[in-house]
């Protein structure tokens, strides 16, 4: 079936907006600029104050669903299930994961790569089933079982690639290898998170972008918050800013007054994941959760494509054969293989009955797939 225009248009925006999401926090970290008080020239590390500003693109989903909810109201045909009550306590645990998740990746953003960053968030899969098995008592397919060995040995690739490749004086090898790991980390977590959801929170009708919205919402809240205490908590060698403290705000916004670019990748990366969290919902509607995997894996060889010109990161062949090995391990977990076997067995289109709207049975990205 022909795609339509308006099913074109949500692809390329979920493709753009998810690689912006990204770049644009990778070209932020790149800046120099003074800070507060005469400081050195230093790069813009404020892990922390970008997941805020991540949190307020997803809070931003919430004005989008109203929207649409006014739209309904006044033209009953417009397609939107009516809401049920819920009590909006249940999306606390999984948004706590969230912002922890996210704060980690953050960091680890600052010590890697945007392409490896981009690979190892892949490890979500061999957390997410071996999560579903314990707490939701699934049982995983043999394809899936295969998916899951294949990541693990595409993610070995990709580490190798990172402990090969050269590395400058921004991201030492020790540093790279941390960053790696702390990746992985915070895929533990955001496979927690998809379970939450799984478990208590899509058994209520609650249409994808308020759940987005509101998740923002509690994380972007009390992650402002916590930057107060952080401002005063030490942080050795993984702090960025002069004072060696976890987070510096006030150092941030100096290195903003003094490099506006700075404001406009931030601003990128702010409105990026407002726009991705709505492409991406719409395109698992519109087309297939199926779809959005294979453009979430495009999105990683844009983000891999740009980084090599632009300069930020040296070309490795065994990149190449960690991707693919990857996509294939979440190609096989994600029963991509079937509409092939299909075809070959019976010479006839195989049918794509309850692709739409799949997470942990199928295609596994939480409710609001970040950076």
């Amino acid at each position: 079936m022909a795609w339509t225009k308006y099913q074109l248009f949500l692809a390329g925006l979920m493709l753009v907006t998810g690689s912006i999401n990204t770049l644009s926090a990778k070209w932020a970290d790149n800046f120099m600029a003074p800070g507060c008080g005469g400081s050195k020239e230093h790069s813009f590390q404020h892990p922390f104050l970008q997941a805020v500003g991540m949190f307020l693109g997803e809070f931003s989903c919430l004005a989008a669903f109203f929207l649409l909810r006014c739209r309904a109201a006044r033209h009953p045909d417009a397609s939107m299930d009516p809401q049920q009550p819920f009590n909006p306590l249940l999306f606390l645990p999984p948004a706590l994961c969230d912002m922890t998740g996210t704060s980690i990746m953050y960091v680890a953003l600052n010590m890697t790569s945007a392409s490896s960053f981009q690979m190892l968030r892949g490890a979500v899969i061999i957390f997410t089933g071996l999560f579903s098995v314990a707490f939701l008592g699934r049982r995983l397919a043999l394809s899936q079982w295969l998916g899951i060995l294949a990541t693990i040995a595409g993610l070995v690739v990709v580490g190798l690639a990172d402990l090969l490749s050269k590395h400058d004086d921004q991201h030492k090898l020790s540093e790279v290898i941390t960053g790696d790991l702390l990746i992985i980390m915070a895929q533990i977590i955001v496979s927690i998170q998809m379970v939450l959801e799984e478990k208590f929170v899509y058994r209520h009708n609650v249409h994808p972008l308020r759940a987005v919205g509101t998740e923002g919402l509690f994380g972007f809240v009390i992650l402002s918050l916590l930057l107060v205490p952080m401002y005063y908590i030490p942080a050795g060698s993984f702090s960025g800013n002069p004072r060696g403290t976890l987070e510096d705000v006030l150092d941030a916004f100096c290195q903003v007054g003094r490099q506006p670019l700075i404001a406009l990748a931030l601003l990128g990366n702010i409105s990026s994941i407002a726009f991705f969290n709505f492409a991406g919902i719409s395109v698992t509607k519109e087309l297939s959760a199926t779809t959005r995997m294979v453009l979430d894996s495009l999105r990683t060889i844009v983000i891999w494509a740009l980084s090599l010109v632009l300069g930020w990161e040296a070309f490795h062949p065994l990149q190449i054969l960690g991707f693919l090995i990857l996509l294939m391990g979440t190609a096989l977990y994600n029963g991509l293989h079937r509409p092939l076997l299909s075809r070959l067995a019976r010479g006839r289109p195989p049918a794509e009955e309850g692709e739409h709207e799949r997470l942990l049975g199928g295609s596994r990205t939480p409710i609001n797939d970040a950076s």
